[in-house]
């Protein structure tokens, strides 16, 4: 017997811990080189952890739900076994790697001296690194009921869909093997699960879930939920803001009329032709427009160095509310893109966050955040900053109001921009020009041009 363990690998970006959201094998599966055997979660985003060597599964070391620090064991594997011994593999894909703050690979006394030397490896993190080898995606288990490879019976096809329809349906208490799939490919889609979700909670039977009690109880008044994750560092991050940075928030209501016209324009433009166009595009633009205007708004203030970094890019952080909590991805040199390349750059964004596919890296290095509250037909709000950022700009809901236009009262598309800025780097008159600037870009887009 030779006994391989794999640990919790260490993502970097300063992160101890993780839990572990979904396990896809349990003991005696086998398993082969790059096959995810979990899902799991950080404070920045989930990901999905592949094992980087063959075998069967001997132990699971951490029930799903379990928050587990960098460096525990979190699966150990009988190299020796079956899948060790040269079994079928799968198709090949990428493999990427992260490096390592601790091993997150062992091997145990048991392996022989006699072993062929294999080059040294690292734990493989999907999206982190670069590509060292070719890696085999895991099995699926074929519907007739058999195992990979046809080594006995299996528990049967797993069902497929993504991860976060994985989390939604456990978040209600579905069982996907009993969903009917609509997507393409026999995929579960969200619509699946919530069409399949019992509707009164409290008759919700909570199964294989043995390290944790039921979320709801039939008679429960009241509803605990661990606080983990994204949800967990947001949370720290934004009291660290509020209690660090002195923050002041100020704000314009104007006509947006002319913009909202111009989005119909530019959606049967053919240079914009399979690009997603909406008001958030143009307000993005705006907003790039007007920090050129006003360079020092794009700036943080380094405590240790005692310094203010003005930055000369503008990596534009966009706020997504997701089914695990609020992220802030941002637009990577934002400032030195094309109106169709913002716009591709936002739909990848927004497409990315609503998936759960969000890397950490993705999330770092903002300098300036815009969030749309009006989607939820709210009018304004005084948003918290982003930590490490001056500025954060909330856009409120565009409707029709009464306003004078032309000297005549005539109803117009109306919306709100409320300014939060960090007043140790941000005096009153650097943010009133530069959310005024905005606004005027909206209000009038041939500024778009002529003040770019």
């Amino acid at each position: 017997m030779a006994i391989r363990e794999f640990r919790m690998p260490d993502v970097g970006e300063g992160l101890t811990e993780a839990d572990i959201l979904t396990w896809y094998v349990k003991p005696g599966d086998p398993v082969v080189d790059g096959q995810v055997v979990c899902e799991i979660e950080t404070a920045k985003a989930a990901v999905e952890l592949p094992v980087p060597f063959d075998g069967v599964v001997r132990e699971i070391g951490f029930p799903e739900g379990t928050t587990v620090d960098v460096g525990a064991v979190i699966i150990s594997v009988d190299t020796a076994g079956p899948a060790g011994a040269g079994a079928s593999a799968p198709a090949a894909v990428p493999a990427v790697t992260a490096a390592p703050a601790v091993t997150a690979v062992t091997e145990t006394a048991a392996e022989t001296a006699d072993e062929p030397a294999r080059p040294e490896r690292r734990p493989v993190l999907v999206g982190y690194g670069v590509v060292e080898s070719s890696a085999k995606r895991r099995p699926r288990k074929p519907a007739n009921g058999t195992s990979p490879g046809g080594r006995g019976p299996a528990a049967g096809p797993r069902p497929l869909a993504k991860p976060p329809v994985r989390k939604l349906a456990k978040d209600l208490g579905v069982d996907l093997t009993v969903v009917r799939p609509s997507g393409g490919g026999g995929t579960i889609t969200r619509a699946d699960v919530h069409a399949a979700a019992v509707v009164d909670i409290g008759t919700r039977e909570i199964v294989d879930r043995p390290a944790a009690p039921p979320a709801v109880l039939p008679d429960a008044r009241e509803v605990r939920v661990p606080i983990k994750g994204v949800r967990k560092a947001t949370a720290a991050a934004m009291v660290g803001s509020a209690f660090t940075a002195p923050h002041v928030t100020e704000f314009v209501t104007f006509d947006i009329t002319r913009t909202m016209k111009l989005v119909e324009e530019l959606k049967s433009d053919k240079d914009m032709a399979g690009l997603r166009v909406n008001p958030l595009l143009l307000i993005a633009k705006a907003v790039l427009v007007a920090v050129k205007r006003n360079p020092d708004i794009n700036a943080a203030w380094d405590e240790a160095a005692q310094e203010i970094v003005l930055k000369q890019y503008v990596n534009l952080g966009i706020a997504a509310a997701t089914p695990r909590g609020l992220i802030v991805p941002n637009i990577k040199d934002a400032h030195a893109q094309t109106l169709p390349e913002l716009s591709a750059s936002l739909g990848e964004l927004v497409s990315t966050a609503r998936e759960g596919k969000t890397t950490p890296a993705a999330m770092q290095g903002g300098t300036l955040t815009l969030t749309n509250v009006g989607v939820f037909g709210v009018d304004t709000g005084t948003p918290i900053l982003n930590p490490g950022e001056a500025a954060i700009l909330a856009v409120g809901t565009i409707k029709l109001q009464p306003w004078l236009h032309k000297g005549k009262v005539k109803a117009r598309q109306v919306t709100t921009l409320a300014l939060s800025f960090d007043h140790r780097l941000v005096d009153g008159e650097l943010g009133s020009k530069f959310l005024a600037d905005t606004a005027a870009i909206l209000e009038q887009p041939k500024r778009l041009i002529t003040w770019a």
